[in-house]
């Protein structure tokens, strides 16, 4: 039986608004996840609207500042990470630049040198424009970490995986440098995913990742998230909110719906990564087969530790003789689709020297552990064989290219 409601009271018009806030107090417990779209709460005072801006209460008062559905994401994303809170932001990139903003203090950055061109971009234009302090070093070990440190950094910014050379960092030994040194520790863990790695559980300062990716994974929302203890996420939050970064419920919703499937996705792509890297490492016709999952791997020990064997991503790189390969590889795909971003069900091709990384220079592209001829591939979750028959044709499309 539907609940009864109390009837809107006055003209027409007056019962058209005020009919739709009256809603139902709902006993049960919805299997989905509601969406909450409103901009705005009303309050019994007005004394209270402004406690609730002042966040002297608890409760909601503008969708800028919290959204009830936005709410339930970030109870999952803290749980997953096992960490005390988390938040979202409208993009990975928000999500960087607010936990960095409220880390850096007035100190210099260290960053990873093995970098999504992305962040790297957003570094430099904070470097050029807002006057930061940024420095790149390659950061994999706690020797590389404790060797490129000075007395001025205050916050380091690495990657669990590399975006797109695959190095993994290692995490617990970077954090307890940071530690004994004083210094925040961010770690962008797009790639792993919390199902793979919970930095935060390693000793890292805060996590972040774009949840635009894995944790959405359907390849229809962009959105970040931070997660860390309740002063980092607070600071970032009100850094959200005063910017203007905040997720909206609808994009919240979205994320929350992907979650529920993570690592389904996780093993699915997984598998299919790791047979595609041996397929190709197998070939004897690419060079430099990058992927946590080969034996060969640099780190390929560390990655089965830190990920606790539960697979190592759906991310792999390889190199081809140049550009005109390369992008003949790309351009031949069928199945893969010629196209940015990573971690839905679709699988994706890209030529990071021209698009994800065309910010670089040839020096700057071999430093983060790429070239001009390397190909990138986010696996997605189709049927293995397709994806092997569509490697090999494109290889030998890379052959011939025009």
């Amino acid at each position: 039986m539907e609940p009864t409601l109390p009837r809107p009271r006055g003209g027409f018009a007056t019962r058209a608004v005020q009919g739709a806030a009256i809603v139902p107090d709902v006993a049960q417990t919805p299997v989905g996840p509601a969406i909450w779209p409103s901009a705005t709460w009303s309050t019994p005072r007005s004394s209270e609207v402004g406690a609730l801006l002042e966040d002297a209460a608890p409760g909601y008062v503008y969708g800028r500042y919290d959204n009830p559905t936005a709410t339930t994401l970030h109870n999952v994303v803290a749980s997953l990470h096992e960490a005390p809170a988390a938040w979202s932001l409208a993009s990975g990139t928000a999500a960087i630049h607010g936990l960095l903003s409220v880390l850096r203090g007035k100190g210099r950055v260290l960053a990873t040198s093995r970098l999504y061109g992305g962040t790297w971009a957003l570094l430099r234009r904070l470097r050029d424009e807002a006057g930061w302090q940024v420095d790149h070093a390659d950061l994999l070990t706690p020797d590389s970490l404790a060797a490129a440190l000075t007395d001025e950094h205050t916050v380091v910014h690495v990657e669990t995986i590399a975006n797109p050379s695959t190095a993994v960092a290692d995490l617990a030994g970077m954090a307890q440098v940071c530690r004994a040194r004083g210094v925040a520790l961010v770690v962008d863990n797009t790639f792993a995913s919390p199902y793979l790695c919970r930095p935060y559980a390693l000793g890292a300062t805060a996590v972040v990742e774009s949840a635009t990716k894995y944790l959405a994974g359907h390849g229809d929302v962009v959105a970040g998230v931070v997660a860390g203890d309740d002063e980092v996420v607070t600071a970032v939050r009100e850094h959200a909110f005063e910017l203007g970064g905040s997720l909206g419920p609808f994009e919240a919703w979205l994320v929350v719906r992907g979650l529920q499937t993570l690592p389904l996705r996780m093993r699915a792509s997984g598998a299919n990564a790791l047979a595609l890297a041996r397929a190709l490492a197998a070939s004897g016709r690419v060079a430099r087969v990058r992927y946590p999952g080969l034996e060969d791997h640099p780190q390929h020990r560390l990655a089965r530790e830190q990920f606790g064997g539960r697979g190592f991503g759906g991310v792999l790189s390889f190199d081809l003789p140049d550009r005109a390969a390369a992008e003949a590889f790309a351009d031949s795909c069928t199945v893969f689709a010629r196209a940015a971003s990573l971690g839905g069900t679709h699988s994706l091709v890209l030529h990071p020297a021209s698009t994800s990384h065309r910010q670089l220079d040839d020096g700057a592209l071999a430093a983060a552990g790429l070239g001009p001829g390397t190909i990138r591939l986010a696996v997605g979750i189709e049927d293995e064989h397709d994806l092997l028959d569509d490697v090999r044709q494109a290889l030998a499309a890379a052959d011939h290219p025009r």
